[in-house]
């Protein structure tokens, strides 16, 4: 008679321990993600958001401590019976490096957790850099920083390019500001840098960040729409996920024409381009267009209007469909936005069909200038998010 082969005592056949991994991987990736999105989480509501019980989070946490990813704190007891629940916040030590090349300039950020900023730094431009010239720049600027980054994990780099990227490799297939074809930009700086890079069109970055950490949180159905010195791009949000499309290339809301009769874009259409040259200048910071245009003259009051209408209709037709919860505008399209709140939502819900607008939200980016660099660290932070002891990172 043949006997079964049992494991000897303490083995594990391998397909139970894979599966035992697979489950550990899975749940150090719930406890730091929910770390990561809230900044600073009591343990006890970790327990909560995750669903796993108290002693198995006192575990995963202990884990994440000692692979120096989150940190653990007293919780003072405020006056409440019983032992407080610790704090778990994000370890300052990893980071991302979050790079934006724009047509004016290239962007680097040193991005914590949590979209912590540590650093940012913008290198102006005369004209916009190629591929080869961005990748070397990347890598002399993290020289430049090197006192900064002393003792931080570098998880990797992250591109929020304006252009068409494909998803599938990162490979830049079209970016008309910068003049840029099919460039392997991930390879190019990568090898620059010796550190793993992605790359991403910069709006869909932007939707990612706002989701997160801007005026999109807790928002699963969105539209964020990003007008910039490149033109206007945007990503999609749905049931909490992105959608990219068959390639990558979903959300290039600037190159619609929201007017049959015309020929231009709506990015040609509503630009700040236009704004400039009325003010005679060639460049101002958002902060400051805004306040230029408070008290603006009546060319440019004109010009304002017609921008909003056009903005206006355009996103009537997102509404009719998409049907998202709220539109969250950036840059540039948040400048007249805030202008009059009012005016464009009552114009966007007379340019949507029946009774899609219901209910719709117009929200002004709430990151600011930060907004694509916490995008692109995001995705720079993706490996070491999915699996926190497997990712690896390298000490600057």
């Amino acid at each position: 008679m043949r006997h079964p082969v049992r494991p000897t005592r303490g083995a594990v056949p391998g397909a139970i321990r894979r599966t035992v991994d697979g489950l550990r991987q899975g749940n150090l990736a719930a406890v730091l993600g929910v770390v990561h999105r809230a900044g600073a989480v009591s343990r006890s509501r970790i327990t909560a958001l995750t669903g796993l019980n108290r002693s198995t989070v006192a575990a995963l946490v202990g884990e994440l401590v000692a692979l120096e990813l989150v940190v653990e704190s007293e919780q003072g007891s405020g006056g409440r019976v019983g032992r407080p629940s610790p704090i778990v916040s994000p370890h300052a030590g990893p980071v991302a490096i979050a790079v934006n090349p724009e047509v004016d300039a290239v962007t680097i950020g040193i991005v914590g957790l949590s979209a912590r900023r540590v650093r940012h730094v913008r290198h102006e431009l005369s004209a916009p850099a190629t591929p080869e010239e961005t990748a070397r720049l990347v890598a002399i600027l993290l020289r430049e920083n090197a006192d900064e980054l002393a003792g931080h994990r570098i998880a990797g780099i992250g591109l929020a390019v304006p252009g068409l990227v494909r998803s599938s490799d990162g490979l830049v297939r079209w970016a008309p500001h910068l003049s840029w074809a099919d460039a392997p930009l991930a390879d190019l700086v990568a090898d620059a840098t010796g550190h793993p890079t992605v790359v991403a069109n910069d709006a869909t970055l932007g939707a990612t960040a706002e989701h997160l950490f801007g005026a999109g949180r807790g928002i699963d159905d969105l539209v964020y729409l990003n007008g910039g010195a490149s033109g206007i791009g945007g990503g999609i949000l749905s049931g909490g996920r992105l959608v990219g499309g068959h390639g990558g290339y979903a959300g290039e809301f600037g190159q619609t024409r929201p007017r049959l009769d015309e020929s231009a874009t709506l990015e040609e259409s509503v630009s700040r381009v236009r704004i400039l040259e009325l003010l005679g200048v060639d460049a101002l910071p958002e902060e400051e267009l805004e306040r230029r245009i408070a008290e603006p003259s009546d060319a440019i009051v004109a010009e304002l209007e017609r921008q909003t209408r056009m903005l206006s209709a355009a996103l009537g037709g997102i509404v009719s469909t998409l049907n998202p919860e709220a539109i969250v505008l950036g840059g540039y399209l948040s400048t007249l936005l805030r202008r009059d709140p009012e005016r464009m939502a009552r114009l966007v819900d007379e340019s949507a069909f029946a009774s899609s607008a219901d209910g719709l939200r117009l929200l002004p980016a709430e990151l600011g200038e930060d907004r694509l660099l916490v995008g692109a660290a995001e995705a720079a932070f993706a490996a070491l998010l999915a699996d926190p002891a497997g990712a690896r990172a390298s000490t600057a």
